[in-house]
């Protein structure tokens, strides 16, 4: 946060060739098919002060994802991450680059930031772990949370495991190499929700920092509920490690997220 080429993209587009792509989703929302699909994605990692995590979430949640919205930009999904108490991610899509440098000024620059900066300020340890970051096969945007049908808020579980590649290694090369692994994935119970890859262009709003360590790919998934993560997704995870390890094109060991979604996230479980 501020404490803290649609031209660009142009020349990217062939970057998607060659990935393969999963099932389609199998559900439409008329709702939201105005909104179309976002192609920058700023995936948003937070550390927040001690005990500030409930506090900042309920803040962010009452006052930023309809501004987000009204801006061109969506909050696709925000979560706390289990292990982590003072974690706060969330994913914000935007049209195109240029897009992103429009909406977050009109954002940050705007009154609604500046009313509330200070109390979200006070709450932000650090905000500089972001990825700016593609999508290789289509990011769903779900319609948002019904306050009078979803009372009880978003449900499911949120999986997100983010490989590191190595230097020179393509993130297309590296999701076509283990499709076999992310399909077991989605037979083990999980909806795919994102295959994303390091956005490698310059940041167009250098208010915001984003990591330049290297290139690195996020697969993203959503099960129903504890049953499906420990019982079936953990185990295929487990067996993918193999198959990860054989393609070479990683820096380490892949990192695993498990997100429980904060009660307005659009990204979240769906019944049929």
């Amino acid at each position: 946060m501020v404490r803290f080429l649609t031209a660009a993209l142009g020349g990217l587009s062939l970057m998607a060739l060659a990935v393969p792509q999963a099932p389609a989703q199998e559900r439409v929302f008329p709702a939201v098919a105005h909104l179309g699909e976002f192609q920058v994605i700023e995936f948003r990692r937070y550390t927040i002060t001690p005990g500030g995590q409930q506090d900042f979430a309920t803040y962010f949640q009452s006052f930023f994802p309809e501004a987000f919205e009204q801006l061109g930009a969506i909050a696709l999904g925000q979560f706390t991450e289990r292990g982590n108490p003072a974690s706060f991610t969330w994913l914000r899509g935007f049209k195109n680059m240029e897009g992103r440098a429009i909406a977050n000024s009109a954002f940050y620059y705007g009154p609604l930031w500046k009313e509330h900066k200070a109390t979200l300020n006070a709450l932000i340890v650090d905000s500089d772990n972001v990825m700016l970051m593609r999508p290789l096969r289509p990011v769903p945007v779900l319609p948002a949370v019904d306050p009078v049908k979803e009372r009880d808020g978003a449900h499911g579980v949120v999986v997100a495991q983010l490989f590191a590649l190595k230097s020179g290694a393509a993130a297309e090369a590296f999701v076509q190499q283990v499709e076999r692994e992310f399909a077991a994935y989605r037979s083990a119970g999980a909806r795919e929700a994102g295959v994303l890859a390091t956005l490698e262009v310059s940041n167009n709003f250098p208010q915001l920092p984003v990591r330049t360590d290297g290139v690195y790919v996020a697969w993203i998934g959503i099960v129903k509920d504890e049953q499906v993560l420990e019982r079936q997704l953990r185990p295929a995870i487990a067996r993918a490690a193999a198959g990860f390890d054989r393609t070479a094109m990683l820096r380490g060991a892949p990192e695993l997220l498990i997100l429980d979604p904060a009660n307005r996230s659009r990204l979240r479980w769906l019944g049929d």
